[in-house]
């Protein structure tokens, strides 16, 4: 098969690469999260849509920091379930075109808001149902259109998306936090703006998905976006191949009729008990700690009274992200999904109780002026942002990826999405719950809410020994055998499947020929 290196394939690569995210909405996501964090200390941003004080200057309250964050959330779950009804009907391209319109306008709404609390609020909730939708149909997207000598390095960027999403924001933030006036935070929220029109205009030079096409009865078409996706001929034998698995697969989802939600928690190999470790795994990931430091992460750094910039701190976070993803590429196939879960706990663990007992006892009360800091308060300042660093850079090898992983690697072709929406959405809910509920918490405890994340790890690593089996290297049917098997989850990195499946390439060839036949015998009677 030839290998696609054709200005088509090229641009499908970069879309995805900036326009999709694995679980937690990519780079829109990951920028959303960034630019709300910096702007909940911006002056004029709390001006505008704080409350003035009894001393009469503003302060955003818990309350308001709150739902201005976790509205945003709250639509991107509506937004991945709404899109259900639009990726069928409209098709993946025409969705994603959809959405991103959305996505822009509620954009457009935050940037236009003068003092208008419900404003800015409705803006963020309308862009969330935008991000929530793109979360669900650009990796569909991806998975159906990606040219199989692609996807290896689209996995790759699927991981990084939010978290350069998050770190651009940061930086950006250091330089517009000094500027006088709304540009202090209208520069940042606006530019959302040209992410969303990127994908607006983006798609308009993308293909529709094959697999779709083939589902419509579209198959000239489907052949043609198969043929230059893979820089082929429209008649190579490659390209048949690929159409015929296509069609394959299509057929094997329809096998029975259509799969039911209830069917993911069924006794079939087990299906229950795998969409609810997937969902587990998203339950526990949102409540590692990381999200609290990117959500709020400023306000609280604020706290520590530091020589260093609320912001810089920001950026050295998002610096630290990135950087962190990328070991993690390796380690997930080297250690495998059980020891990469377990490591990253007790190093997380760690992270926060240290963070959350030296804060709680070292720093100074809020809003103490500098001159009057002991040399204890400054060090348990530094300790503080140092174990916070230590804690997100952990998280990016770990927690960060491998859930996602898991999720899609766990359950077979017919109940795939359903037991992966399942997952996401149990994600997305977490992260609203998170936002939404984590400054009132802070602003009561303090650092000890550090101590709520230290508790969920060790739940994390507990659940992850007793229920967590190894699935690395493992095909979908050994997967199935594994569980059936009923090899205890902390025996499952030495289980090996009892016989090598040669039956399911034997079983694909077969029903690839029977889709060949079937179509050969329907263009004969056709003439």
């Amino acid at each position: 098969m030839g290998i696609p290196t054709n200005h088509k394939a090229i641009l499908l690569a970069t879309f995805i690469a900036f326009g999709n995210a694995y679980g937690i909405a990519g780079f829109l996501f990951g920028y959303d999260i960034g630019v709300i964090s910096g702007c909940l200390i911006m002056e004029d941003f709390v001006r505008r849509f704080g409350e003035i004080g009894s001393d009469g200057v503003a302060v955003l309250s818990p309350g308001r920091q709150s739902i201005i964050t976790s509205l945003l959330s709250a639509g991107t779950f509506v937004g991945a379930l709404g899109q259900a009804f639009t990726s069928d009907r409209f098709g993946r391209r025409g969705s994603i075109l959809i959405w991103s319109g959305i996505f822009t306008a509620g954009t457009v709404i935050q940037t236009g808001t003068v003092d208008s609390i419900v404003q800015i609020t409705i803006g963020r909730f309308i862009a969330g149902l935008g991000v929530g939708a793109l979360s669900a149909i650009v990796p569909l997207y991806n998975g159906e259109t990606a040219p199989k000598a692609m996807r290896g390095m689209l996995l790759v960027l699927y991981q990084l998306q939010i978290i350069i999403g998050i770190f651009l924001s940061y930086i950006i933030e250091i330089g517009t936090h000094h500027i006088e006036g709304s540009a202090s935070w209208r520069i940042p929220v606006g530019l959302q703006m040209l992410w969303g029109l990127a994908l607006l205009s983006g798609i308009f030079f993308l293909p529709e998905s094959p697999r779709h096409l083939l589902g419509t009865g579209r198959e000239e078409e489907a052949r043609q976006v198969v043929a230059t996706l893979n820089s082929l001929p429209e008649d190579d034998p490659a390209v048949t191949e690929i159409i015929e698995e296509l069609e394959y697969g299509i057929r094997a989802e329809n096998e029975g009729g259509k799969a039911t939600w209830m069917e993911c928690f069924s006794q079939r190999n087990l299906l229950w008990k795998r969409t609810i470790n997937g969902m587990m795994l998203q339950f526990i990931q949102q409540l590692n700690g990381q999200n609290f430091y990117y959500y709020y992460g400023d306000t609280f750094f604020k706290s520590a009274n530091t020589p260093l910039d609320a912001y810089d701190i920001q950026a050295i976070l998002g610096g630290v992200s990135v950087v962190g993803t990328i070991p993690a590429l390796y380690l997930i196939e080297a250690w495998g999904r059980r020891k990469s879960l377990l490591t990253g706990s007790i190093m997380e663990a760690i992270c926060a109780i240290v963070a959350g007992l030296v804060g709680h006892y070292t720093l100074a009360p809020p809003n103490t002026p500098t001159d009057q800091l002991t040399t204890r308060n400054k060090q348990g300042g530094s300790v503080l942002i140092a174990f916070a660093v230590l804690h997100v850079f952990s998280f990016s090898i770990f927690w960060g990826p491998t859930p996602w992983v898991y999720l899609g690697e766990s359950f077979p072709l017919r109940v795939r999405p359903k037991a992966i929406a399942l997952g996401s959405a149990t994600n997305w809910i977490w992260n609203f719950l998170l936002s939404f509920f984590a400054p009132r918490i802070a602003n009561d405890i303090g650092p000890l809410i550090l101590l709520i994340f230290f508790g969920m790890l060790v739940f994390g690593f507990f659940y992850v020994w007793l229920f967590i089996p190894e699935t690395k290297g493992l095909s979908l049917e050994e997967v199935d055998e594994m569980y059936r098997s009923g090899v205890k989850p902390w025996n499952s990195p030495n289980w090996r499947p009892s016989e090598k499946h040669i039956h399911d390439h034997y079983g694909k060839s077969k029903a690839v020929t029977e889709v060949r036949e079937v179509r050969e015998k329907s263009d004969g009677d056709s003439v």
